[in-house]
């Protein structure tokens, strides 16, 4: 009978700290299992740009930064939803695109050189 009350005993501790493990989940993946940031190096030199058209992996949720270095200012077109346009300097700037929610291809590009920069693929 003592044996049958300790593995009762036991089995009632190893359910409430399951519980209480459920209960304190708050929904969010664990910090190892977020996505690093992505950053992709942009060099604006007179009328050509690097990278120029390529394709780059994000994965949904990842945050994503433009480092831009120019020999002049201008802007560059995010086909987002919602679009973003970000200026940048000359030198280096840092621009935070943020992250997305979606799956698909977004293009980025500079309207003033009409070229494609880069192919955001999230997934």
């Amino acid at each position: 009978m003592r044996k049958l009350r300790h593995l009762i005993a036991v089995l009632a501790v190893l359910a409430g700290a399951l519980f209480l493990t459920a209960c304190g989940s708050d929904g969010q993946a664990p910090a190892s299992s977020q996505p690093s940031t992505k950053t992709i190096d942009i060099k604006f030199e007179g009328k050509s740009v690097t990278p120029n058209g390529e394709r780059v992996n994000v994965a949904i949720g990842q945050e994503v930064k433009f480092v831009v270095t120019a020999d002049a200012p201008g802007e560059i077109h995010v086909h987002s939803s919602p679009e973003k346009q970000l200026e940048y300097g000359t030198g280096t700037t840092i621009l935070d695109l943020g992250s997305f929610k979606t799956a698909g291809i977004i293009e980025v590009e500079s309207h003033s050189l009409e070229k494609t920069i880069v192919q955001l693929e999230v997934k």
